[in-house]
């Protein structure tokens, strides 16, 4: 009898001490929500603070999401759309695919049983598309690598040097975290993954015209390296030292851990409020300005002397009113001017010349840099200075663009 009361006694008081496992379990839990909180919270603010513009392609576009789906026949289609719809992606996708091809055992069975039939599916699906579309049978993805890559089309956008892409392009996506991507890279030792970011930016390099938004798919996974590395700073006893055993997780960050963040935070937020908040501004500023005359009715038709793609259109307006800016259309011979070229060689006769086919727009939209320049024949023209919206303190890749002027013309 006494026995079965100790027991009892024994398993109440079992009942009663904390488990460290299921503590352990519990916290994990709930760390994982807070973080889903904090990242959705974070995107939404993030969303709502943006009040810059780089250009269109930037900031209209997506940019091209990278999944890492497992290879088979579902992920042959995945990649096979994704080229269909965006060649660029097939750059990514070869490097994935020849290792899964090294890997194979079956190599001929592999290419003329799966790659081969579902690339023919859907070159065939994509033809009938554009057939469909253009009215007659058309290549698009041929075109757009005899444009892009054989003919060197994009150099009309403008070049950089060929080291481009590793000493400023993608050191600057991902700024502060850079020492930390490596250490990521060499801690977990995923040579795939990061042989995928050098074949990314490799390839790329090679071309003339480069952008940010080119390499965008791999920087995520330089973000992963990134936080790999943080996880073994925080746990340094994980199972990346080999011989030692993981140490107890504990609520509180190591010194190391709590310096790598406040680094990350410091070099980050600043410059994140900053080229959101304040840099190149003036585009969105004056769309907002331009929606909001538009909709007491005092915009009539608006004419950007812009250089190409220096501002938002009818998806920030919001009205369908007359609008033009200036051409920039490639021109089959190499070394031609666009309409904008020669506006922004010399402003004021192209103007000149200018006025004499348009019907005066009720609203021009300007750089303070062609403003100065323009002055003089605005005024002479009937229009005056209505609003002055602050752009950038300094220039990007053109002269410096301070503020972007808004014109209307005297009733």
């Amino acid at each position: 009898m006494r026995r079965r009361q100790n027991k009892n006694e024994y398993e109440s008081e079992k009942h009663r001490i904390p488990n460290p496992d299921s503590e352990n379990s519990r916290f994990e839990d709930w760390s994982d929500k807070r973080v889903l909180c904090f990242c959705l919270a974070f995107r939404i603010i993030n969303s709502l603070l943006i009040q810059t513009y780089f250009n269109p392609d930037e900031h209209w576009q997506g940019p091209e999401v990278a999944h890492r789906i497992a290879f088979g026949k579902c992920g042959l289609v995945v990649a096979a759309l994704a080229c269909a719809i965006r060649p660029t992606s097939a750059i990514t996708w070869l490097f994935i695919g020849l290792l899964e091809l090294l890997k194979t055992r079956d190599r001929l069975k592999f290419l003329f049983y799966e790659v081969v039939p579902i690339g023919i599916l859907m070159v065939g699906l994509t033809c009938l598309l554009d057939h469909f579309m253009y009215g007659k049978w058309i290549l698009v993805p041929l075109n757009f690598l005899k444009f892009n890559f054989l003919s060197s089309g994009g150099d009309y956008y403008g070049t950089h040097k060929w080291h481009w892409y590793f000493t400023q392009g993608f050191t600057v996506m991902i700024f502060s975290h850079l020492p930390f991507c490596i250490a990521g890279i060499i801690y977990s030792k995923q040579w795939k993954f990061a042989g995928l970011i050098a074949w990314v930016l490799g390839f790329y390099s090679i071309l003339g015209h480069k952008e940010f938004r080119f390499v965008l798919p791999v920087l995520p996974i330089a973000l992963m390296f990134s936080g790999y590395s943080l996880a073994v700073i925080e746990d340094p006893g994980s199972p990346v030292y080999r011989g030692k055993k993981s140490s107890e997780k504990n609520t509180k960050c190591s010194p190391k851990m709590t310096l790598a963040i406040l680094f990350l935070l410091v070099t980050n937020i600043p410059m994140a409020l900053y080229m959101s908040l304040v840099h190149q501004r003036g585009p969105e500023d004056v769309m907002n300005h331009l929606a909001g005359e538009a909709q007491h009715g005092n915009v009539r038709s608006v004419l950007f002397l812009t250089p190409c793609h220096a501002t938002p259109y009818y998806s920030m307006l919001h009205h369908n009113l007359p609008m033009q800016f200036l051409d920039c259309t490639p021109s089959e011979e190499k070394g031609v001017p666009d309409e904008s070229d020669h506006f922004m060689m010399d402003p004021a006769p192209f103007v000149s010349e200018y006025a004499k086919k348009w019907s005066l727009p009720s609203h021009i939209v300007l750089f303070d840099s062609e403003e100065q320049k323009l002055r003089n024949s605005l005024i002479s023209f009937g229009y005056r200075e209505e609003r002055r919206f602050f752009n950038a303190h300094f220039k990007v890749d053109r002269d410096l663009q301070a503020s972007i002027v808004v014109y209307v013309l005297v009733k």
